[in-house]
């Protein structure tokens, strides 16, 4: 048994993320291990009920919609740069991204997560903070940030 038989990465479907995934394959290829690509859609937040302006709201047609648009993607993401150069399965969940990742980490005993970072950019890191950096403090298993080459901090 290797080191890192199990590698987790979470995508959003950002420029970021993909750049982080050939990190993820490149690591995954390396150990002989499989790689399990995790989205987490979190479900829409409505200033009012969203029944008075939506006809037929109906929140669960809205997560199956979410959850059929985001394996399309992950389903694009193994044929074009994946192939099948390594083992991989998906996963698709709704909830909060930084604890689905945790959860799922922690449930299938993964050995590395692989994730893409924006870094700390002036008032919107501390209005809704960093999935990444909350995933690097919680998660059990060690966690590979990577950032985007073209990735500029701006002055505040």
């Amino acid at each position: 048994m290797g080191l890192i038989e199990r590698i987790l990465f979470p995508t959003d479907f950002s420029d970021n993320s993909e750049y982080a995934l050939d990190y993820a394959i490149d690591f995954a290829e390396r150990y002989g291990a499989e790689l399990i690509i995790l989205h987490v859609s979190s479900p829409p937040v409505y200033p009012v009920a969203p029944e008075a302006f939506i006809p037929n709201y109906s929140p669960e047609k809205i997560a199956e919609q979410l959850e059929k648009e985001a394996e399309e993607k992950i389903d694009q993401m193994i044929k074009e740069k994946i192939k099948q150069r390594v083992p991989c399965r998906k996963i698709v969940l709704t909830g909060t991204p930084f604890k689905e990742i945790i959860d799922t980490a922690k449930d299938l005993r993964v050995n590395l997560i692989v994730m893409a970072t924006h870094g700390r950019t002036g008032l919107a890191y501390a209005f809704m903070g960093s999935v990444a950096e909350k995933v690097v403090r919680k998660a059990s298993c060690p966690v590979l940030t990577i950032k985007h080459p073209s990735f500029v901090i701006q002055p505040v």
